[in-house]
């Protein structure tokens, strides 16, 4: 294998210079006018792909953004590994709170800076170097295929569409995706498994337009304030989650898994201290890890209404509004649970305002059994590449398209992510180690020789 690593260390230059290069381009799904930036994100993710060695790469446009598919097939024989990506990012907002621009990669303290550095460029691109890495050291060990998508950010609207179309183009043994995190280089760990996923958005309608606050209030309902009160309600005292029937096929942890969650190396301290808060805040009765980790949550990610520019304006406003998420956990269904949180906020509604709640999207959670080849292949690559072997955690985000690869295409997936939870995902300042980016480039290779020695 030394030629493989005598290879990487070579190019790491080039490694670097390519990922700058895509993150400079600001492929953002949410938004209508970032669309063009996302067809030439997905021509620049095809035309690397080709370079690194794929045979064949193809862009098949979908109702939405487009999917990038490619393939290296050396022997039919061999196992087959799918490797999953997405080229989207989450929209960079606020703007002001950024060191630099989030697409104006910048390296400082070894760290890149810039949107999707860690998710999910920085990741997927580490299998793109990968397979260059098989291509020029004429090593493969697998036959590798790529489904790199561009709606991820946005709850993958098209690709079951896509994957139910087009079985037999990704037929595989194993899906790998890197869109995960680690512990930390010190302590490496593998996610076994991603949390489900319920989308919705309030809209509370008072009056038919905005009014003078000291002419109507006290007479007429706020709307800010019946939302906050609605929003407040979907937790009691310990933080449990009010909403009825929303633990009802939650498959608690055993005993058994949480005591190997406590063995993770967790610093309350300094976990505090990087958050810049003095408390921690959760469902009594867990730790931080399990909270993020084994507990469905329910929270609030955006909340707006009347007057929030510049000066003073005493309104009433007419609207307020929410978008509110839910992560689930094993055996919580996204419909049922969306069902449950819109029918609630319909039920607690006052007479005096009018609600409309809307699903945006949804995704089921996933786990990857830790006894299973995929699993043991990517232990043993890790622990071949740090030295250690990696802790077996659950995921505290969620990757909706999992539940369906393993329906559709019977495949199961190992999560292979070098990221690190402090890495700023979906906030200002995004950034990714370039020691991570390295270590991932030099793991990959491993899995697909581990994979293919297990399957034989």
């Amino acid at each position: 294998m030394d030629s493989w690593k005598q290879y990487q260390e070579e190019h790491k230059s080039q490694f670097l210079e390519e990922l700058i290069d895509l993150l400079k381009i600001p492929s953002i799904s949410a938004r209508s006018e970032n669309k063009a930036d996302m067809l030439r994100c997905a021509e620049v993710v095809k035309q690397r792909l080709a370079e690194a060695g794929a045979d064949t790469v193809t862009i098949y446009p979908t109702a939405g953004h487009p999917i990038v598919y490619a393939e290296k097939i050396i022997d039919p024989n061999k196992p087959t590994v799918l490797v999953y990506g997405h080229y989207d990012v989450q929209p960079a907002d606020p703007l002001e709170l950024w060191h630099s621009g989030p697409f104006e990669p910048v390296i400082k303290d070894g760290k890149i800076y810039a949107r999707g550095s860690a998710d999910d460029k920085g990741q997927f691109y580490m299998h793109v170097k990968a397979l260059e890495t098989f291509s020029k050291t004429n090593s493969f060990c697998t036959n590798i295929k790529f489904l790199i998508e561009g709606e991820e950010e946005i709850g993958s609207p098209n690709l079951a569409e896509f994957v139910k179309a087009n079985k037999e183009l990704l037929k595989s043994d194993v899906i790998l995706i890197s869109d995960t995190s680690m512990l930390s280089m010190e302590n490496p760990s593998i996610d076994i498994g991603v949390r489900g996923l319920s989308y919705i958005e309030l809209e509370i309608t008072a009056a038919n337009r905005d009014l003078h606050s000291g002419v109507y209030g006290g007479a007429v309902a706020n709307p800010i304030t019946i939302l906050a009160q609605m929003i407040a309600s979907c937790h009691d005292e310990n933080n449990h989650i009010t909403i009825p029937g929303f633990y009802d096929d939650v498959v608690n942890a055993t005993p058994a898994e949480r005591e190997k969650m406590a063995k993770a190396p967790f610093d309350e301290s300094a976990y505090k201290a990087d958050l810049g808060i003095n408390e921690l805040w959760g469902e009594k009765g867990y730790t931080t890890n399990e909270r993020t980790g084994i507990r469905p949550t329910l929270e609030v990610n955006g909340i707006w209404g009347g007057y929030t520019g510049e000066g003073a304006k005493t309104v009433l406003p007419s609207k307020a509004s929410a978008k509110i998420s839910c992560r689930l956990v094993p055996n919580q269904s996204s419909e049922v649970i969306t069902k449950k949180v819109l029918d609630y906020f319909q039920s607690i509604a006052p007479a005096g305002v009018i609600v409309k709640a809307t699903e945006h999207h949804g995704g089921e959670p996933y786990m990857t059994p830790i006894d299973s080849i995929e699993y043991k292949a990517a232990a043993k690559a890790v622990e071949t590449c740090f030295g250690k072997e990696p802790i077996p955690v659950r995921g505290g985000g969620s990757i909706p398209i999992c539940a369906l690869f393993e329906k559709e295409l019977g495949l199961k997936i190992v999560f292979l992510g070098f990221g690190l939870d402090s890495d700023n995902l979906h906030s200002p300042n995004e950034k990714y180690n370039l020691e991570n980016y390295y270590k991932g480039i030099e793991t990959i290779p491993y899995f697909h020789r581990f994979f293919a020695e297990m399957k034989a």
